[in-house]
């Protein structure tokens, strides 16, 4: 089956170069548009319930924590439920199983929290979480007026009721979350003389107040053939509005005002937190969110965006100042493991080109590697996986090993060219090198395979362990696997379409022999190689045949009748050196390990029971 895809893919080259690069431009898309991190989101899939009331913890966690833990215990897929109750607050954390997709474990939450949201008490406020995660806070910013025109209230108004709904528009944005500064409020500061003289309860005061700041609507009235629509406009916009709400009458009926028993003031809710910008004192700001799933620096690209489109919209004096951007360790992660896999690549390359010595077999498996990488991105962006630095970690360890099917193919198909160049130039050097490519295809791919198994055991991993560590293990399998296909199809396809084995002769003569290395090249045995010849260029192997002094009967000397038989020598194979130079005992080793086969084509009998001593 493999030596037919060989067969099939070194035939129809142009078939499978152009798939190639289509497959390329795909990949590119998909390297474009896959989400970029600096690191996996380990955290699980939840959603978190919101609820407030102003009571004691203890209430809380009976009458509003305790009942909405025990309604989603039986949601589907939930793995654990988490209860927190505080003065004021709840939080209940549904963590569902791995793999559940968000909007639906947010749609379950919501079908069960509808069973028991009539059953709370009066006034329970319930909401559920954004669709973020843990690691979605990706932007922090603070507004600064250093002129001191706008106080630290005007400033988290502005943050309130403007800013927060301009940047809460940006695509990828779940939630814009507002930090500092003081919420303004009306405050109503009763006087307890007033009410006591006047004899007017303090709940009567608030449900004055609740029922005054309030539109009401009436009917249509037609008049004169036209329609007018009756209403009560009651909304309080200013401190005088709520002075003059009426609360009741005095014995001679005289209305009672909120003024007369109440001070109305503008002021601070009562924080329980604080921002601050380098020491220098307190400041507003907000925490931009991202939605779970998006592009962490795409995102942030839009929110600056945003805010330089809406610059000229600031109060006179405010300005924004970036406190958090995870766009610079996203832009370091990513350019520090770019360089690296740049260098490995390079390095690769040059060690390929510098021990083959023949460029046009070295170009194939140097073209392999950024081709292998640039695929791994496809099946990375199907499977909606993030471009992380422990992704790219999986590409960058399997760089290596990426080229080793193309480089068992290159030497064997160099040395079937060698032989077929030694014996005459018999047949035709495409079929030779195609037999070549079909003796060791087999093995290469299956042998890739194996190596890509190695990572399979990382997929048993679960919870924080299987989502820090399987990014690697999916790019570096999925790039072993790619490399195994493009073994088989892309390499014998340029190998077919770039080999010559005709010099090329024209004018000027240096661009001719510069055209002849790069695609032609020379090939020579391994004892010619200039890298067999590095340890010491001088030395010169020798070989000996001493005739045995005593073989068979009386017979002191061989028969030259039997100097054919190749038992009856004794072969010495040795080196010299030039005169004046020390020939290293290693040096010497790795001749006489040649020559021991080379040994074979002078003596055919010469077999593994004979030694070669250097």
């Amino acid at each position: 089956m493999i030596e037919k895809i060989i067969d099939f893919s070194a035939r129809n080259k142009y078939i499978v170069i152009l798939l190639a690069l289509a497959a390329i431009v795909a990949a590119v898309y998909c390297i474009q548009n896959i989400p970029l991190d600096a690191i996996p989101d380990l955290s699980d899939t939840q959603v978190i319930i919101y609820s407030r009331w102003d009571r004691s913890p203890d209430i809380i966690e009976d009458q509003v924590t305790y009942p909405i833990t025990t309604a989603m215990l039986g949601a589907p897929k939930v793995k654990a439920i988490r209860g927190y109750s505080d003065f004021g607050f709840s939080y209940v954390y549904v963590i569902f199983q791995d793999g559940t997709d968000i909007y639906w474990a947010r749609s379950r939450t919501l079908e069960y929290l509808s069973k028991i949201l009539p059953r709370l008490p009066e006034g329970v406020k319930t909401e559920i979480g954004p669709d973020a995660t843990s690691v979605g806070w990706v932007y922090q910013y603070a507004l600064v007026d250093k002129t001191g025109a706008n106080d630290l209230a005007e400033l988290r108004s502005f943050q309130d009721w403007y800013l927060r709904y301009w940047l809460q528009s940006v695509p990828g944005v779940a939630e814009v979350a507002s930090i500092g500064g003081f919420q303004k409020q009306y405050q109503v500061n009763v006087k307890p003389e007033a009410l006591a003289a006047l004899k007017i309860p303090l709940m009567k005061v608030v449900e004055a107040i609740r029922d005054g700041n309030n539109d009401v609507g009436g009917r249509l009235v037609e008049f004169t053939g036209t329609e007018y629509m009756v209403r009560g406009r009651g909304y309080a916009k200013s401190i005088s509005d709520i002075e003059k709400i009426v609360i009741g009458n005095d014995m001679s009926g005289t209305p009672i005002l909120i003024q007369n028993v109440a001070d109305v003031a503008l002021g601070p809710e009562i924080r329980r937190g604080v921002a601050d910008l380098d020491g220098e004192g307190d400041t507003v700001g907000g925490i931009v969110v991202m939605r779970f799933g998006e592009n962490a620096l795409n995102v942030i690209n839009r929110v600056k965006e945003k805010m330089r489109e809406i610059q000229p919209s600031l109060p006179k004096g405010v300005e924004i100042v970036t406190t958090y951007d995870r766009s610079e360790l996203i832009n370091r992660s990513i350019d520090t493991l770019k360089h690296q896999l740049i260098e490995e690549m390079i390095i690769v390359s040059f060690v390929i080109l510098i021990f083959l010595w023949h460029f046009p077999s070295a170009i194939i498996p140097i073209v392999t590697i950024p081709i292998a990488v640039v695929l791994a991105f496809i099946p990375l962006f199907g499977m909606k996986l993030t471009s992380n630095i422990m992704s790219l970690s999986g590409i960058a360890i399997s760089i290596g090993v990426l080229v080793d099917g193309a480089i068992v193919e290159v030497e064997n198909a160099y040395k079937k060219l060698q032989l077929w160049q030694e014996g005459g130039r018999k047949g035709d050097f495409h079929e030779v090198r195609l037999n070549a490519l079909k003796e060791v295809g087999p093995s290469v791919f299956f042998s890739l395979l194996v190596i890509a198994v190695a990572f399979l055991p990382v997929f048993t991993l679960v919870d924080q362990e299987g989502r820090l560590f399987k990014p690697l293990a999916y790019t570096k399998t999925l790039a072993m696997i790619i490399a195994a296909v493009l073994a088989i199809t892309l390499d014998p396809a340029l190998r077919l379409l770039f080999t010559h084995m005709k010099n090329f002769n024209f004018h000027p003569a240096w661009l001719c022999r510069a055209t002849n290395a790069v695609f032609v090249g020379t090939i020579r045995s391994e004892d010619k190689h200039p890298i067999s010849r590095f340890p010491d260029p001088d030395l010169q192997p020798c070989c000996v045949l001493d005739p045995a002094l005593e073989v068979g009967g009386d017979r002191g000397f061989l028969d030259p009748d039997d100097r054919h038989r190749s038992d009856l020598f004794q072969i010495r194979l040795g080196v010299h050196a030039s005169p004046g130079r020390r020939v290293h005992p290693l040096h010497a080793d790795h001749y006489a390990r040649n020559l021991h086969h080379r040994s074979r084509e002078i003596a055919p009998g010469y077999g593994p029971d004979h030694q070669a001593v250097p």
